[in-house]
């Protein structure tokens, strides 16, 4: 096991010398609070403390919410998202200077750990998914950034705000946990679940023959075909295994996408992967499934699981600004950060107001 020295400067968090800032913050299931906290200050040497000019509500922030994520205590600021100005770097930061436009990652890594250098940061000894989880998240003023010169990412000025920070998570999750993981090959035939729309945009990419959308809501499918679906199932209505079945000939999909986290979403993908087919899980669960192998034991197929790792985000950053990859076409409802809490209440009742991605502006990039 490799170990990872990390060198602490010494600073007081007094939030009398070092100001204050509004936060969403965490306080149990069901319980959120736009509130005051102390601005976040240096506390490692590799740290930066970024300026939040552009963030997001994910569905993870829905499942903590919901108590589906044990490990984020109450009194946490929630948020993984972000996209925004560097206030102030650690004496080791060498990439960035006060004032860079930065991309945040989801997902922290030092670089140098076992994990990290297996391109897996998703799981860094020091790092890996601890925004809004185990430390304190981008849905708010401030945000601390620890290992910022490989957890940060620079923006060119004149990229669409709205499509760079849907690069800190949706799209490279989609990406890589849906499209890479399913190895979508021209000619595949797709399916994928809602909360997907970021895999149809990227599966795109590969030239699948079909992608079919499953979702519960019609103003998504409606979406989900403009964005490129050749077909869509709405299983609020009808059978979407049936449907999925009748559409493909009774073959099943190459490749299933999981894209909700439930039960459901997961038995709908067993049983509409075909022979030789691929099912590829993004969805957080917070509840036991079902794996039916008396089913799918001898259906020669694959399953697999990950944690986003963000390795893809420069490569995703490169298609955005050639205009090959336009991400800015999920987000329906804008919001000032300081009314983040309707936002929530927006993103949540998606059903009612057909929320897809919101946005949450901060004071802009100067």
């Amino acid at each position: 096991m490799s170990s990872v020295e990390i060198q602490v400067e010494h600073q007081t968090t007094d939030a009398g010398e070092h100001g204050v800032m509004k936060a969403l913050v965490y306080h149990g299931p069901g319980q959120r609070a736009w509130e005051t906290k102390p601005k976040p200050t240096i506390r490692e040497r590799g740290d930066a403390i970024v300026r939040i000019t552009t963030s997001t509500i994910c569905g993870t922030d829905l499942h903590i919410l919901k108590g589906d994520v044990p490990s984020v205590l109450p009194g946490r600021i929630l948020g993984h998202e972000g996209l925004g100005v560097i206030d102030a770097v650690g004496s080791n930061v060498g990439s960035f200077q006060p004032g860079d436009l930065v991309l945040i990652s989801c997902i922290t890594a030092c670089g140098i750990c076992d994990f990290c250098r297996r391109r897996m940061p998703s799981h860094c000894r020091t790092g890996g998914w601890i925004l809004g989880n185990t430390i304190d998240g981008t849905q708010a003023e401030y945000v601390r950034i620890p290992h910022a010169d490989t957890s940060l990412y620079r923006v060119p000025p004149d990229l669409d705000p709205e499509a760079v920070v849907l690069l800190s998570d949706i799209l490279p999750t989609a990406y890589e946990c849906g499209v890479l993981n399913g190895q979508i090959k021209p000619g595949d035939t797709v399916g994928a679940g809602p909360i997907g729309l970021a895999a149809l945009l990227t599966a795109q990419l590969y030239s699948p023959s079909a992608i079919l959308m499953i979702d519960l809501d019609g103003n998504r499918l409606e979406m989900a075909l403009g964005l490129g679906a050749t077909g869509v199932v709405n299983s609020a209505v009808e059978d979407a295994v049936a449907r999925v079945l009748a559409i493909t000939d009774g073959a099943g999909v190459d490749l299933a996408i999981e894209a909700v986290g439930t039960p459901a979403a997961f038995d709908t993908c067993q049983s509409i992967v075909g022979a030789g087919g691929r099912i590829a899980n993004i969805g957080v669960h917070g509840k036991p499934v079902q794996l039916h192998l008396e089913k799918l034991w001898d259906r020669n197929i694959a399953l697999t699981t990950r944690l986003v790792d963000t390795v893809t985000t420069p490569l995703l950053l490169k298609l955005v600004q050639a205009g090959k990859l336009r991400p800015a076409g999920l987000v329906t409802h804008r919001f000032g950060l300081d009314d983040i809490m309707q936002a929530y209440d927006t993103f949540a009742d998606a059903a009612k107001t057909s929320a897809l991605k919101v946005v949450l502006n901060g004071r802009g990039p100067n």
